[in-house]
Formats: structure tokens, sequence, C-alpha cells
């Protein structure tokens, strides 16, 4: 009830991360935290994506400016009041190409680094993380090289 969680914030015990989101003092803090928070913004519905799931997979040695989310393209036309630091992307992540952060999903490396060839980040950073992903056996040989393929014919274009 309202009442509930008012004594509560008043008491000390919990703390209002944002609207509707409220987090427990006594329990520390994760990493994971700030990605949390934007998942429950999202009715836990988008999964990290992009520069953000690079940098968690550790395939990517440049903190992101900001987080990203992929949410299904039914989500497009909503009018949201994003988060700051949030930016979102929209489409069809199939089971497969996603994991688990701890409590958040985010997607699979080969799926996070073919999102990044089609966002055009930095050639040589994309090489960089296709190829420490290929050393440490996250990606297969052939999504190596199909990964290496999308990103020459990016670079045509």
């Amino acid at each position: 009830s309202p009442q509930l969680l008012y004594k509560h914030l008043k008491a000390g015990r919990i703390r209002r991360v944002r609207r509707g989101i409220y987090r427990l003092v006594h329990f520390p803090m994760s990493d994971e935290d700030p990605l949390v928070v934007c998942w429950l913004w999202a009715e836990q519905i988008g999964v990290f994506s992009h520069e953000t799931a690079l940098f968690y997979h550790d395939l990517s040695d440049i903190l992101p400016k900001h987080v990203y989310l992929t949410l299904p393209e039914a989500w497009r036309g909503r009018r949201l009041r994003v988060p700051e630091g949030l930016v979102l992307r929209y489409s069809h992540v199939p089971d497969a190409e996603r994991t688990w952060l701890g409590p958040v999903p985010i997607t699979k490396p080969a799926r996070a680094i073919r999102d990044v060839i089609d966002t055009q980040l930095s050639p040589e950073h994309i090489e960089g993380a296709i190829g420490d992903a290929r050393h440490r056996g996250l990606i297969s040989r052939d999504e190596a090289d199909q990964l290496e393929a999308r990103l020459r014919e990016s670079q045509r274009t």
C-alpha cells in the first residue's frame, strides 16, 4: 500500500530509485544495479545490447557513454520518458541470442558484435571484439568469419 511504502521510506529502510522503483537500503549494491533499474523501467521486456553488451562481456575496454536496451518493435510507437543515459533500440532478439548477466538479460557476444557493426562503431574496436571473442571461445570460427564479412560489407557502404 502507499501508506506502508511511505512508512518504510521515512524509516530509511528503502529508497526511491525512480518512479515505481525502490531499493532496500541494507542490501549491498551490485555492478548490475543501474541495469536492473533500466530493465525494471522497461517492464522487464528488453535486453541489454550493443556497446553495453560488449562491455559486460569484457569485449571492450571503452566504458559506454550510454546504456543500450533493445526493446521489441511493438514498443516503437510508445511515448516514453526514457531515463537519462538510456538509449533504446527496437528489434526482435530471439531467446537463442540472449543470455543472463546476473539478474538482467544481455545479448550474446555474436549478437552484440553484429549490433555494433550495424550502428557503425569504429572498425578497429569491432575487429578487436571479434578477435577477443574468438580467442576466448565466445564465438565460433564460422561466426567470426560471418562477422568479419559483415564488417567489411558495412565499410563499403
